[in-house]
């Protein structure tokens, strides 16, 4: 426990500011998206961009495919929460999802976990022996389908997020970004309140239709 800590400790020491800016830019934007804030886009960019960086940098190439999905879709997020009707009401309410778009979400993580985890262990190979396929591609097709389903303002969403960020702990840790990996446990956390929250707004808006 005490190596624990003492490594804890060295990598935070080691923690660069680009790092730092993307855990708070990352952790604001789980918690406007947790509220059903707009600001969730913005600050969602800001830390992509800075992990498309790190992950390259230290060879989690499944990671940094995801933050370069977690752009595009940032993007496509933005314009589908600031859409409108003639009542100047969000067109996307908080929603759960039906059998079929579950059996759909599955389908949609079932192919990125695969195509992830084939094309790592190929680069493992090739040139990045520090890739970990089956973590990463884990980490990765779950990141793909939470970012998909919030976009859509899904509750499932959450589900997918508990386990992106339940990998990315110690995924990150045994990589030497220590400050990353608490940064995962803390959007854990706000993950599962996210959750719990989405699942109000989604009963309740189910209570109106």
């Amino acid at each position: 426990m005490q190596e624990f800590f003492n490594q804890l400790i060295s990598g935070l020491k080691a923690t660069t500011i680009p790092e730092y800016i993307a855990v708070l830019a990352g952790i604001a934007s789980v918690w406007y998206s947790r509220k059903e804030n707009i600001l969730v886009y913005p600050t969602g960019l800001l830390n992509t961009i800075i992990y498309i960086w790190l992950s390259f940098k230290y060879h989690l190439l499944g990671e940094a495919s995801v933050n370069f999905y977690y752009t595009l879709m940032n993007m496509y997020g933005w314009y589908l929460w600031t859409r409108k009707d003639k009542q100047q009401q969000a067109i996307i309410q908080v929603r759960f999802s039906s059998a079929k778009e579950w059996l759909g979400q599955l389908s949609f993580f079932a192919f990125f976990y695969l195509s992830i985890f084939f094309a790592l262990s190929y680069l493992k190979k090739a040139f990045a022996p520090g890739a970990i396929p089956w973590a990463d591609a884990l980490a990765s097709a779950s990141a793909f389908t939470g970012m998909w389903l919030m976009a859509k303002k899904k509750v499932e969403s959450w589900y997918w997020w508990v386990i992106t960020n339940i990998c990315g702990m110690p995924l990150y840790f045994v990589k030497g970004l220590v400050f990353t990996s608490v940064y995962y446990f803390v959007l854990l956390i706000l993950a599962i309140g996210g959750l719990m929250e989405w699942r109000r707004r989604a009963y309740l808006n189910r209570s109106n239709d």
